[in-house]
Order: structure tokens, then C-alpha cells, then sequence
């Protein structure tokens, strides 16, 4: 009788998690995985903008710049800021060239997640 006892208070004082509790975690983090693999190329595509904006600075002209811009976006292939999209002003002798633009991606049904990016030339 004394092995009984002890096997059943040794049960009482595990921890641990159920199977619908890891059911549930693992469905947790799937959704977060899927969402993080949307969201990761919005990220590349940002830094292939920031890249060609501030290559695009060494423009003298507003002209010039956009086209600048527009053969950096051709190389890396981008479309979600174009040339005419460039907000481009001088300060002091320097150009200075930002941008800003939104990307949504669908969640399910009707929700969606709104990702804003903005920047300017350093």
C-alpha cells in the first residue's frame, strides 16, 4: 500500500503542459510564423528603397534623382515607391530625398495588417 501512495502524490506534484495546451501553443506560433514570413520580404523590399534613395541623392536635379531612383528600382526590383512617389528638397547644398508608402497584408477575413514605412537619405 505504501508504493500506491507514494506513485500517486508523485503524479499529484508533476507539472507540465496538456496535449490541448501544446495543441494550442503550437497553433499560436504557427500563426505568428506565417505572419513574420509576410512581413520579412515588406522588410527586404524597405531596405532595397532605402538603398536606392540614398543613391539617388547624388542627383543635382529633381529630374536627375528620379531617374536615379528608377534604374536602382529596375535592378532590384521593387514596386512600391517609383521616382515620381520621391519627395526631393534641398538643404543647404544637400539633397534630400524621402519617401513614405503603406503595405497591408491579409490576416484572414476581413482583418489586415498595415505596415507603414517612411524614410529619407542620410
Amino acid at each position: 500500500m505504501r508504493t500506491h501512495r507514494s506513485v500517486r502524490s508523485r503524479a499529484a506534484q508533476q507539472r507540465g503542459i496538456s496535449f490541448i495546451g501544446l495543441v494550442f501553443v503550437a497553433a499560436v506560433l504557427g500563426c505568428l510564423g506565417v505572419v513574420i514570413a509576410q512581413v520579412i520580404p515588406t522588410l527586404i523590399e524597405w531596405q532595397a528603397i532605402d538603398k536606392a534613395v540614398n543613391k539617388a541623392k547624388e542627383g543635382t536635379t529633381v529630374p536627375e534623382v528620379r531617374a536615379i531612383f528608377d534604374r536602382a528600382q529596375a535592378i532590384d526590383d521593387f514596386k512600391s515607391v517609383s521616382g515620381k512617389d520621391l519627395e526631393i528638397k534641398k538643404v543647404g547644398d544637400k539633397v534630400v530625398v524621402s519617401y513614405s508608402y503603406e503595405r497591408e497584408i491579409p490576416l484572414f477575413g476581413p482583418a489586415y495588417l498595415t505596415l507603414k514605412y517612411k524614410g529619407e537619405s542620410r
